[in-house]
Protein backbone atom coordinates (compact mmCIF):
# COMPACT_ATOMS: atom_id res chain seq x y z
CA UNK A 1 0.00 0.00 0.00
CA UNK A 2 2.80 2.45 0.93
CA UNK A 3 4.68 1.79 -2.31
CA UNK A 4 1.46 2.11 -4.31
CA UNK A 5 0.58 5.47 -2.76
CA UNK A 6 4.05 6.92 -3.38
CA UNK A 7 4.19 5.53 -6.92
CA UNK A 8 0.80 7.08 -7.73
CA UNK A 9 1.70 10.44 -6.16
CA UNK A 10 4.98 10.72 -8.10
CA UNK A 11 3.87 9.22 -11.41
CA UNK A 12 4.42 11.60 -14.38
CA UNK A 13 0.72 11.43 -15.25
CA UNK A 14 -0.28 12.64 -11.76
CA UNK A 15 -0.73 16.41 -11.66
CA UNK A 16 -2.27 18.98 -9.36
CA UNK A 17 -5.49 18.61 -11.36
CA UNK A 18 -5.66 14.96 -10.26
CA UNK A 19 -6.42 16.22 -6.76
CA UNK A 20 -8.58 19.21 -7.75
CA UNK A 21 -11.57 17.81 -5.84
CA UNK A 22 -9.64 17.54 -2.57
CA UNK A 23 -10.36 19.95 0.30
CA UNK A 24 -6.79 20.95 1.13
CA UNK A 25 -7.70 23.02 4.19
CA UNK A 26 -9.77 20.20 5.67
CA UNK A 27 -6.85 17.78 5.24
CA UNK A 28 -4.47 20.24 6.91
CA UNK A 29 -6.87 20.70 9.84
CA UNK A 30 -7.09 16.93 10.21
CA UNK A 31 -3.30 16.69 10.27
CA UNK A 32 -2.99 19.55 12.74
CA UNK A 33 -5.39 17.95 15.20
CA UNK A 34 -3.72 14.55 15.03
CA UNK A 35 -0.07 15.66 15.07
CA UNK A 36 0.60 19.03 16.69
CA UNK A 37 -0.96 18.65 20.19
CA UNK A 38 1.05 15.52 20.98
CA UNK A 39 4.27 16.96 19.55
CA UNK A 40 3.81 20.11 21.59
CA UNK A 41 3.25 18.08 24.73
CA UNK A 42 6.44 16.08 24.11
CA UNK A 43 8.48 19.25 23.71
CA UNK A 44 6.83 20.88 26.71
CA UNK A 45 8.04 18.00 28.86
CA UNK A 46 11.48 18.06 27.24
CA UNK A 47 12.01 21.74 27.91
CA UNK A 48 10.48 21.40 31.37
CA UNK A 49 12.90 18.62 32.29
CA UNK A 50 16.03 20.33 31.03
CA UNK A 51 15.17 23.74 32.52
CA UNK A 52 13.68 22.81 35.91
CA UNK A 53 17.16 22.81 37.44
CA UNK A 54 16.85 26.60 37.52
CA UNK A 55 13.70 26.28 39.65
CA UNK A 56 15.33 23.62 41.84
CA UNK A 57 18.32 25.90 42.45
CA UNK A 58 16.34 28.63 44.15
CA UNK A 59 14.61 25.97 46.26
CA UNK A 60 17.92 24.89 47.82
CA UNK A 61 19.56 22.41 45.41
CA UNK A 62 22.99 24.06 45.46
CA UNK A 63 23.05 24.44 49.24
CA UNK A 64 21.91 20.88 49.96
CA UNK A 65 24.50 19.39 47.61
CA UNK A 66 27.23 21.78 48.88
CA UNK A 67 27.85 23.10 45.37
CA UNK A 68 29.79 26.23 44.48
CA UNK A 69 28.65 28.68 41.78
CA UNK A 70 31.10 27.31 39.16
CA UNK A 71 30.04 23.74 39.95
CA UNK A 72 26.39 24.62 39.37
CA UNK A 73 27.30 26.21 36.04
CA UNK A 74 29.15 23.02 35.05
CA UNK A 75 26.01 20.94 35.64
CA UNK A 76 24.27 23.23 33.14
CA UNK A 77 27.13 23.17 30.64
CA UNK A 78 27.75 19.40 30.37
CA UNK A 79 24.15 18.80 29.32
CA UNK A 80 24.81 20.57 26.02
CA UNK A 81 27.97 18.61 25.22
CA UNK A 82 26.14 15.29 24.95
CA UNK A 83 22.93 16.95 23.73
CA UNK A 84 24.76 18.43 20.73
CA UNK A 85 26.86 15.33 20.00
CA UNK A 86 23.89 12.97 19.61
CA UNK A 87 21.50 15.11 17.53
CA UNK A 88 22.79 14.28 14.05
CA UNK A 89 22.98 10.50 14.73
CA UNK A 90 19.48 10.64 16.16
CA UNK A 91 18.03 12.27 13.05
CA UNK A 92 19.72 9.67 10.85
CA UNK A 93 18.10 6.96 12.98
CA UNK A 94 14.73 8.72 12.78
CA UNK A 95 15.04 8.71 9.00
CA UNK A 96 15.51 4.94 9.07
CA UNK A 97 13.27 3.99 12.01
CA UNK A 98 9.63 4.69 12.83
CA UNK A 99 9.05 8.03 14.63
CA UNK A 100 6.23 6.44 16.64
CA UNK A 101 8.80 4.10 18.20
CA UNK A 102 11.95 6.23 18.31
CA UNK A 103 10.54 9.44 19.83
CA UNK A 104 8.61 7.82 22.73
CA UNK A 105 11.57 5.51 23.44
CA UNK A 106 14.04 8.34 23.97
CA UNK A 107 11.36 10.08 26.02
CA UNK A 108 11.08 7.11 28.39
CA UNK A 109 14.86 7.18 28.74
CA UNK A 110 15.11 10.84 29.70
CA UNK A 111 12.11 10.53 32.03
CA UNK A 112 13.95 7.80 33.94
CA UNK A 113 17.10 9.95 34.11
CA UNK A 114 15.08 12.93 35.35
CA UNK A 115 13.40 10.84 38.06
CA UNK A 116 16.75 9.49 39.27
CA UNK A 117 18.13 13.03 39.35
CA UNK A 118 15.88 13.55 42.37
CA UNK A 119 17.97 11.16 44.48
CA UNK A 120 21.49 12.40 43.69
CA UNK A 121 23.61 13.11 46.76
CA UNK A 122 26.43 15.33 45.53
CA UNK A 123 27.83 17.42 42.70
CA UNK A 124 29.31 14.41 40.86
CA UNK A 125 25.98 12.58 40.86
CA UNK A 126 24.16 15.60 39.47
CA UNK A 127 26.86 16.14 36.82
CA UNK A 128 26.59 12.53 35.60
CA UNK A 129 22.78 12.73 35.54
CA UNK A 130 22.89 15.90 33.43
CA UNK A 131 25.30 14.22 30.98
CA UNK A 132 22.85 11.34 30.48
CA UNK A 133 19.93 13.75 30.24
CA UNK A 134 21.69 15.38 27.28
CA UNK A 135 22.17 12.00 25.58
CA UNK A 136 18.54 10.97 25.99
CA UNK A 137 16.93 14.32 25.12
CA UNK A 138 19.14 14.96 22.08
CA UNK A 139 16.84 13.37 19.52
CA UNK A 140 13.54 15.03 20.34
CA UNK A 141 13.76 18.62 19.09
CA UNK A 142 15.68 18.03 15.82
CA UNK A 143 13.60 14.91 15.26
CA UNK A 144 10.27 16.67 15.62
CA UNK A 145 11.43 19.76 13.69
CA UNK A 146 12.36 17.47 10.79
CA UNK A 147 9.25 15.32 11.26
CA UNK A 148 7.02 18.38 10.72
CA UNK A 149 8.71 19.03 7.36
CA UNK A 150 7.70 15.51 6.30
CA UNK A 151 4.03 16.46 6.64
CA UNK A 152 3.77 20.17 5.77
CA UNK A 153 4.94 22.28 2.83
CA UNK A 154 7.39 25.15 3.11
CA UNK A 155 4.78 27.89 3.30
CA UNK A 156 2.91 26.09 6.10
CA UNK A 157 5.83 25.16 8.31
CA UNK A 158 6.45 28.07 10.64
CA UNK A 159 2.98 28.15 12.18
CA UNK A 160 3.22 24.44 13.00
CA UNK A 161 6.80 24.84 14.25
CA UNK A 162 5.61 27.73 16.44
CA UNK A 163 2.71 25.72 17.85
CA UNK A 164 5.21 23.00 18.66
CA UNK A 165 7.90 25.34 19.98
CA UNK A 166 5.46 27.48 21.96
CA UNK A 167 5.40 24.50 24.29
CA UNK A 168 8.83 25.71 25.43
CA UNK A 169 7.45 29.04 26.56
CA UNK A 170 4.46 27.33 28.14
CA UNK A 171 6.97 25.02 29.85
CA UNK A 172 8.69 28.08 31.25
CA UNK A 173 5.43 29.28 32.75
CA UNK A 174 4.33 25.79 33.76
CA UNK A 175 7.71 25.14 35.35
CA UNK A 176 7.35 28.14 37.63
CA UNK A 177 3.84 27.14 38.66
CA UNK A 178 4.79 23.50 39.20
CA UNK A 179 7.89 24.40 41.15
CA UNK A 180 5.85 26.78 43.31
CA UNK A 181 3.43 23.97 44.17
CA UNK A 182 5.86 21.06 44.40
CA UNK A 183 8.25 22.99 46.64
CA UNK A 184 5.59 22.79 49.35
CA UNK A 185 6.25 19.02 49.46
CA UNK A 186 9.49 19.78 51.28
CA UNK A 187 10.01 17.03 53.86
CA UNK A 188 7.56 14.53 52.34
CA UNK A 189 9.20 11.10 52.38
CA UNK A 190 12.29 12.65 53.86
CA UNK A 191 13.07 14.46 50.58
CA UNK A 192 13.65 18.17 50.06
CA UNK A 193 11.20 20.07 47.87
CA UNK A 194 13.65 20.46 44.98
CA UNK A 195 14.05 16.67 44.79
CA UNK A 196 10.30 16.27 44.32
CA UNK A 197 10.48 18.70 41.37
CA UNK A 198 12.77 16.26 39.54
CA UNK A 199 11.00 13.08 40.67
CA UNK A 200 7.41 14.08 39.86
CA UNK A 201 8.23 15.76 36.56
CA UNK A 202 10.33 12.73 35.53
CA UNK A 203 7.51 10.30 36.31
CA UNK A 204 5.08 12.48 34.36
CA UNK A 205 7.40 12.29 31.33
CA UNK A 206 7.52 8.47 31.46
CA UNK A 207 3.72 8.29 31.70
CA UNK A 208 3.18 10.55 28.66
CA UNK A 209 5.86 8.65 26.71
CA UNK A 210 4.01 5.36 27.18
CA UNK A 211 0.81 6.99 25.88
CA UNK A 212 2.74 8.44 22.91
CA UNK A 213 3.53 4.95 21.60
CA UNK A 214 -0.17 4.62 20.74
CA UNK A 215 -0.88 8.19 19.59
CA UNK A 216 2.07 9.21 17.38
CA UNK A 217 1.93 8.52 13.64
CA UNK A 218 4.86 7.87 11.32
CA UNK A 219 4.69 9.45 7.86
CA UNK A 220 1.84 10.46 5.48
CA UNK A 221 2.03 7.21 3.52
CA UNK A 222 0.98 5.23 6.59
CA UNK A 223 -1.38 7.74 8.26
CA UNK A 224 -4.51 5.74 9.09
CA UNK A 225 -6.51 8.90 9.83
CA UNK A 226 -6.21 9.86 6.14
CA UNK A 227 -7.86 8.06 3.25
CA UNK A 228 -5.54 6.48 0.64
CA UNK A 229 -6.27 9.31 -1.81
CA UNK A 230 -5.62 11.93 0.87
CA UNK A 231 -2.30 10.27 1.65
CA UNK A 232 -1.33 10.38 -2.03
CA UNK A 233 -2.26 14.09 -2.15
CA UNK A 234 -0.07 14.90 0.88
CA UNK A 235 2.85 12.98 -0.66
CA UNK A 236 2.38 14.76 -4.00
CA UNK A 237 2.32 18.29 -2.58
CA UNK A 238 5.41 17.59 -0.45
CA UNK A 239 7.28 16.02 -3.34
CA UNK A 240 7.03 19.05 -5.61
CA UNK A 241 7.35 21.92 -3.13
CA UNK A 242 10.02 24.54 -3.59
CA UNK A 243 10.29 24.08 -7.37
CA UNK A 244 9.18 26.48 -10.06
CA UNK A 245 7.94 25.73 -13.55
CA UNK A 246 10.25 26.41 -16.44
CA UNK A 247 9.81 29.12 -19.01
CA UNK A 248 8.20 26.56 -21.31
CA UNK A 249 5.65 25.58 -18.67
CA UNK A 250 7.24 22.26 -17.75
CA UNK A 251 6.12 20.67 -14.53
CA UNK A 252 8.24 21.19 -11.42
CA UNK A 253 10.84 18.57 -10.61
CA UNK A 254 10.31 16.14 -7.76
CA UNK A 255 12.72 16.29 -4.81
CA UNK A 256 14.36 12.97 -4.05
CA UNK A 257 13.57 11.13 -0.81
CA UNK A 258 16.20 8.46 -1.36
CA UNK A 259 18.84 8.17 1.38
CA UNK A 260 22.45 8.34 0.28
CA UNK A 261 25.58 9.32 2.18
CA UNK A 262 26.19 11.89 -0.56
CA UNK A 263 23.30 13.94 0.84
CA UNK A 264 24.82 13.77 4.32
CA UNK A 265 28.11 15.09 2.92
CA UNK A 266 26.27 17.81 0.98
CA UNK A 267 24.64 18.99 4.20
CA UNK A 268 27.97 19.26 6.05
CA UNK A 269 29.45 21.26 3.14
CA UNK A 270 26.49 23.62 2.61
CA UNK A 271 27.49 27.22 3.38
CA UNK A 272 23.98 28.33 4.32
CA UNK A 273 23.76 25.91 7.26
CA UNK A 274 26.93 27.27 8.88
CA UNK A 275 25.95 30.90 8.38
CA UNK A 276 22.47 30.16 9.72
CA UNK A 277 24.03 28.70 12.88
CA UNK A 278 25.19 32.22 13.79
CA UNK A 279 21.60 33.43 13.48
CA UNK A 280 20.61 30.48 15.66
CA UNK A 281 23.20 31.45 18.26
CA UNK A 282 21.85 34.99 18.28
CA UNK A 283 18.52 33.55 19.39
CA UNK A 284 19.50 30.51 21.45
CA UNK A 285 22.18 32.12 23.63
CA UNK A 286 19.54 34.53 24.99
CA UNK A 287 16.97 31.69 25.09
CA UNK A 288 19.06 29.48 27.36
CA UNK A 289 20.42 32.39 29.34
CA UNK A 290 16.85 33.34 30.19
CA UNK A 291 15.54 29.77 30.62
CA UNK A 292 18.28 28.69 33.03
CA UNK A 293 18.69 31.88 35.02
CA UNK A 294 15.40 33.80 34.87
CA UNK A 295 14.21 32.73 38.35
CA UNK A 296 17.65 33.56 39.78
CA UNK A 297 17.76 36.95 38.03
CA UNK A 298 14.30 37.87 39.30
CA UNK A 299 15.08 36.71 42.82
CA UNK A 300 18.24 38.82 42.68
CA UNK A 301 16.04 41.88 42.16
CA UNK A 302 14.85 41.46 45.74
CA UNK A 303 11.86 39.12 45.37
CA UNK A 304 11.28 35.94 47.39
CA UNK A 305 11.74 32.53 45.74
CA UNK A 306 7.96 32.00 45.51
CA UNK A 307 7.39 35.41 43.93
CA UNK A 308 10.29 34.87 41.52
CA UNK A 309 8.74 31.57 40.37
CA UNK A 310 5.37 33.23 39.74
CA UNK A 311 6.80 36.33 38.01
CA UNK A 312 8.19 34.10 35.23
CA UNK A 313 4.66 33.01 34.23
CA UNK A 314 3.31 36.14 32.43
CA UNK A 315 6.58 36.48 30.51
CA UNK A 316 6.36 33.02 28.97
CA UNK A 317 2.61 33.07 28.31
CA UNK A 318 2.91 36.38 26.43
CA UNK A 319 5.83 35.02 24.41
CA UNK A 320 3.87 31.91 23.39
CA UNK A 321 0.93 33.96 22.13
CA UNK A 322 3.19 36.32 20.15
CA UNK A 323 5.16 33.41 18.64
CA UNK A 324 2.02 31.75 17.30
CA UNK A 325 0.58 35.00 15.93
CA UNK A 326 3.87 35.89 14.23
CA UNK A 327 4.20 32.43 12.68
CA UNK A 328 0.69 32.63 11.24
CA UNK A 329 1.50 35.98 9.63
CA UNK A 330 4.91 34.77 8.38
CA UNK A 331 3.36 31.72 6.68
CA UNK A 332 0.68 33.90 5.15
CA UNK A 333 3.27 36.31 3.73
CA UNK A 334 5.67 33.54 2.73
CA UNK A 335 8.55 35.48 4.32
CA UNK A 336 10.92 34.49 7.14
CA UNK A 337 13.84 36.94 7.32
CA UNK A 338 11.94 40.20 8.02
CA UNK A 339 10.37 38.67 11.12
CA UNK A 340 13.63 37.08 12.30
CA UNK A 341 15.60 40.32 11.91
CA UNK A 342 12.82 42.33 13.54
CA UNK A 343 12.67 40.12 16.62
CA UNK A 344 16.46 40.00 16.93
CA UNK A 345 16.23 43.79 17.24
CA UNK A 346 13.53 43.39 19.91
CA UNK A 347 15.89 41.12 21.87
CA UNK A 348 18.60 43.73 21.55
CA UNK A 349 16.37 46.41 23.06
CA UNK A 350 15.48 44.13 25.99
CA UNK A 351 19.08 43.30 26.91
CA UNK A 352 20.18 46.91 26.52
CA UNK A 353 17.52 47.81 29.09
CA UNK A 354 18.82 45.07 31.42
CA UNK A 355 22.44 46.18 31.18
CA UNK A 356 21.77 49.89 31.50
CA UNK A 357 20.32 49.94 35.03
CA UNK A 358 19.82 47.95 38.21
CA UNK A 359 16.30 49.27 38.81
CA UNK A 360 14.17 46.13 39.38
CA UNK A 361 11.18 47.32 37.34
CA UNK A 362 13.33 48.26 34.33
CA UNK A 363 15.31 44.98 34.45
CA UNK A 364 12.10 42.95 34.67
CA UNK A 365 10.66 44.89 31.72
CA UNK A 366 13.89 44.36 29.77
CA UNK A 367 13.80 40.60 30.37
CA UNK A 368 10.11 40.61 29.39
CA UNK A 369 10.87 42.39 26.10
CA UNK A 370 13.85 40.12 25.38
CA UNK A 371 11.73 36.99 25.78
CA UNK A 372 9.09 38.51 23.47
CA UNK A 373 11.83 38.73 20.85
CA UNK A 374 13.30 35.27 21.45
CA UNK A 375 10.28 33.00 21.15
CA UNK A 376 8.84 34.29 17.83
CA UNK A 377 12.33 34.35 16.24
CA UNK A 378 13.26 30.77 17.11
CA UNK A 379 10.65 28.82 15.08
CA UNK A 380 11.12 31.33 12.27
CA UNK A 381 14.82 30.52 12.06
CA UNK A 382 14.30 26.76 12.20
CA UNK A 383 11.68 27.02 9.45
CA UNK A 384 13.83 29.36 7.34
CA UNK A 385 16.63 26.81 7.03
CA UNK A 386 14.28 23.84 6.54
CA UNK A 387 12.56 25.79 3.72
CA UNK A 388 15.89 26.17 1.96
CA UNK A 389 17.10 22.55 2.15
CA UNK A 390 15.67 20.30 -0.57
CA UNK A 391 15.58 16.53 -0.36
CA UNK A 392 14.45 14.85 2.85
CA UNK A 393 17.82 13.25 3.68
CA UNK A 394 19.76 16.49 3.33
CA UNK A 395 17.06 18.33 5.26
CA UNK A 396 17.17 15.80 8.09
CA UNK A 397 20.94 16.11 8.44
CA UNK A 398 21.05 19.86 7.83
CA UNK A 399 18.47 20.61 10.49
CA UNK A 400 20.27 18.31 12.93
CA UNK A 401 23.56 20.12 12.25
CA UNK A 402 21.89 23.49 12.78
CA UNK A 403 20.33 22.43 16.05
CA UNK A 404 23.26 20.39 17.39
CA UNK A 405 25.99 22.95 16.72
CA UNK A 406 23.54 25.74 17.49
CA UNK A 407 22.76 24.24 20.88
CA UNK A 408 26.39 24.62 21.90
CA UNK A 409 25.09 28.11 22.62
CA UNK A 410 23.47 26.53 25.65
CA UNK A 411 26.89 25.43 26.90
CA UNK A 412 28.15 28.97 26.45
CA UNK A 413 25.08 30.66 27.94
CA UNK A 414 25.27 28.37 30.98
CA UNK A 415 28.37 30.29 32.00
CA UNK A 416 27.26 33.81 31.13
CA UNK A 417 25.47 34.51 34.42
CA UNK A 418 27.97 33.96 37.21
CA UNK A 419 27.11 34.11 40.90
CA UNK A 420 29.74 36.79 41.53
CA UNK A 421 28.05 39.09 38.98
CA UNK A 422 24.74 39.17 40.89
CA UNK A 423 22.49 41.15 40.86
CA UNK A 424 23.40 43.26 37.79
CA UNK A 425 24.86 40.41 35.65
CA UNK A 426 26.48 42.97 33.36
CA UNK A 427 28.85 40.41 31.78
CA UNK A 428 25.99 38.02 31.00
CA UNK A 429 23.82 40.70 29.41
CA UNK A 430 26.80 42.06 27.41
CA UNK A 431 27.60 38.61 25.99
CA UNK A 432 23.96 38.13 24.98
CA UNK A 433 24.06 41.49 23.16
CA UNK A 434 27.22 40.40 21.32
CA UNK A 435 25.61 37.19 20.06
CA UNK A 436 22.46 39.04 18.96
CA UNK A 437 24.56 41.47 16.89
CA UNK A 438 26.42 38.51 15.34
CA UNK A 439 23.05 36.96 14.51
CA UNK A 440 21.93 40.13 12.75
CA UNK A 441 25.11 40.18 10.65
CA UNK A 442 24.63 36.50 9.71
CA UNK A 443 20.98 37.11 8.78
CA UNK A 444 22.01 39.97 6.50
CA UNK A 445 24.61 37.69 4.86
CA UNK A 446 21.96 35.04 4.15
CA UNK A 447 19.48 37.57 2.76
CA UNK A 448 22.02 39.10 0.38
CA UNK A 449 23.25 35.73 -0.91
CA UNK A 450 19.79 34.18 -1.26
CA UNK A 451 18.67 37.23 -3.24
CA UNK A 452 21.71 37.07 -5.52
CA UNK A 453 21.32 33.33 -6.16
CA UNK A 454 17.58 33.59 -6.85
CA UNK A 455 18.19 36.40 -9.36
CA UNK A 456 20.87 34.36 -11.12
CA UNK A 457 18.56 31.35 -11.35
CA UNK A 458 15.75 33.49 -12.76
CA UNK A 459 18.14 34.66 -15.48
CA UNK A 460 19.30 31.09 -16.16
CA UNK A 461 15.71 29.87 -16.41
CA UNK A 462 14.87 32.65 -18.85
CA UNK A 463 17.82 31.49 -20.97
CA UNK A 464 16.49 27.91 -20.90
CA UNK A 465 19.42 26.43 -18.98
CA UNK A 466 17.09 24.08 -17.11
CA UNK A 467 16.40 22.28 -20.36
CA UNK A 468 19.95 20.96 -20.27
CA UNK A 469 19.14 18.75 -17.28
CA UNK A 470 17.00 15.67 -16.98
CA UNK A 471 14.36 15.55 -14.20
CA UNK A 472 16.56 13.03 -12.39
CA UNK A 473 19.55 15.38 -12.50
CA UNK A 474 17.50 18.28 -11.14
CA UNK A 475 16.12 16.03 -8.40
CA UNK A 476 19.67 15.02 -7.50
CA UNK A 477 20.74 18.66 -7.17
CA UNK A 478 17.96 19.46 -4.70
CA UNK A 479 18.21 23.06 -3.48
CA UNK A 480 21.15 23.66 -5.84
CA UNK A 481 18.97 23.03 -8.89
CA UNK A 482 18.29 25.96 -11.18
CA UNK A 483 14.55 25.38 -10.61
CA UNK A 484 14.82 25.83 -6.82
CA UNK A 485 14.14 29.20 -5.16
CA UNK A 486 15.40 30.15 -1.72
CA UNK A 487 12.83 31.56 0.67
CA UNK A 488 13.58 35.02 2.01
Amino acid sequence: MITTIRAFATHPSTTRDTFAHMDEKAILRKMDLRLIPMLALLYLLSFLDRGNIGNAKIEGLAEDLNMTGPQYNWTLTVFFFTYSAFEVPSNLLLKRLRPSIWLPSIMVAWGIVMTLMGIVQDFKGLLIARLFLGVTEAGLFPGVAYYITMWYCRQEGQWRQALFFSAASVAGAFSGLLAFGIAHMDGVGGYEGWRWIFILEGLLTVLIAVIAYWILFDFPETATFLSPFERAFVVYRLKYQGQVAGADGVAPTAQTDEFRWKFVRDAFLDWQIWVNIWVYWGIVCPLYGIALFLPTIIRGLGYTSSTAQLLTVPIYISAAILAIATAFWSDRKGKRSPFIVGFLCVQLVGFIMCISTGTPGVVYAGVFIAVLGIYPAFPGNITWLSNNLAGSSKRAVGMAIQISVGNLAGAMASNFYRAEDSPRYILGHALEIGFIVAGLIAAATLILNYTRINQNRERQMAEGMHNGYTPEELSEKGDRAVTFRYVL
